[in-house]
């Protein structure tokens, strides 16, 4: 069992609890900033957790749910106000309605993450501060102390599974909810690199290239909220073309970048007869580069299992090989 020490003082409003891993300190920092490791353990076993989004800086944010043995989901978000990698990171913590909004109805807390490293391994002290007296009893009423030592028992064998896992680059597709999935990988470059390479036209053009014997005679791109999106692909032999257009929604570089997209051929040059998704691109640092994680947002599961049932996620590893093959590592 890791936790070595839960402490509560009803004078300094706050709950520390201490727990040791055998791990060093940046294994257990990127279980904890990696969405696909997280969910993993956040939850207790009988209430798993889903994280739709996971912002690993500051002024970012994280939504999540825990799906009960009924069925039944609750919900929850953090806001990132402090990240001091590997060493450190502060959230607001709070309980979400359905739609991901805060539930003003229930406490939040403010709660620090220390990572620090020990002759064995790595130590995590997470400090949980409340507003009053009250709210700190009240959740320690609803079981917040039996929650977190059965969600942390869990991160022992997600660390364990941690090296075969990032040693796996190839690139990954979680299906999120009724109609989201998460595509990620981790590139074998920095963030800045990593974002750069999504958003310059030129970069692009040497990496995002299509199946074999295609060029990409359109590219306009940016990261400017509200500019227009186009890229097209032609077969140079026949001279066939597909493409997608989109906006850009939301862009915090070289964190995050949101996009709508929709697919667009000669028959529809708007892709006006395409169901449009929303792409949402968030940028991690890790041990072995950046975790790049896209949450793609469909109208309905009938189309995100069409547009998965494409080889989508072949393809997209055939250019983030070539990213960074020919971008990055060069």
């Amino acid at each position: 069992m890791p936790i070595t020490d839960v402490v509560t003082d009803p004078e300094a409003l706050t709950l520390t609890v201490v727990a040791d891993f055998t791990v060093p300190v940046q294994r257990l920092w990127d279980a904890y900033t990696d969405p696909r490791q997280i969910e993993r353990f956040w939850g207790p076993p009988e209430y798993p957790a889903t994280f739709q989004r996971h912002d690993a800086y500051p002024g970012g944010r994280s939504a999540y749910w825990m799906t009960g043995p009924e069925g039944d989901r609750s919900h929850g978000y953090w806001e990132w106000v402090s990240v001091d990698a590997p060493h450190a990171f502060e959230v607001r913590d709070g309980f979400a309605r359905e739609d991901g909004s805060p539930n003003t109805e229930l406490p939040h807390m403010r709660m620090v993450f220390d990572f620090a490293e020990t002759a064995l391994g790595s130590r995590l002290t997470t400090t949980t501060h409340f507003a009053t007296l009250e709210e700190l009893e009240q959740l320690q009423g609803m079981g917040m102390v039996e929650g977190m030592r059965a969600a942390m028992e869990q991160i022992d064998g997600v660390l364990a599974e941690l090296r075969d896992f990032a040693a796996d680059r190839a690139t990954q597709v979680q299906l999120i909810g009724e109609s989201q999935a998460r595509v990620s990988r981790v590139i074998r470059g920095s963030a800045e690199q990593v974002w750069r390479a999504h958003t310059d036209p030129e970069l692009l053009r040497r990496w995002q290239l299509g199946p074999a014997g295609w060029s990409m005679p359109v590219c306009v791109y940016g990261a400017e909220p509200g500019q227009e999106l186009r890229i097209e692909w032609q077969n140079d032999e026949t001279g066939e073309r597909f493409g997608f257009a989109g906006v850009v929604v939301e862009a915090e570089a070289p964190h995050r970048l949101v996009s709508t997209e929709r697919m667009i051929s000669p028959q529809d040059p708007e892709g006006a007869e395409s169901p449009e998704t929303l792409n949402e691109l968030t940028l991690t640092p890790v041990a072995d580069g950046t975790l790049l994680a896209y949450l793609i947002t469909y109208p309905d599961a009938a189309t995100r299992e069409n547009v998965l049932a494409t080889g989508m996620a072949d393809g997209m590893e055939s250019s983030y090989a070539r990213l960074e093959r020919e971008v990055l590592i060069g």
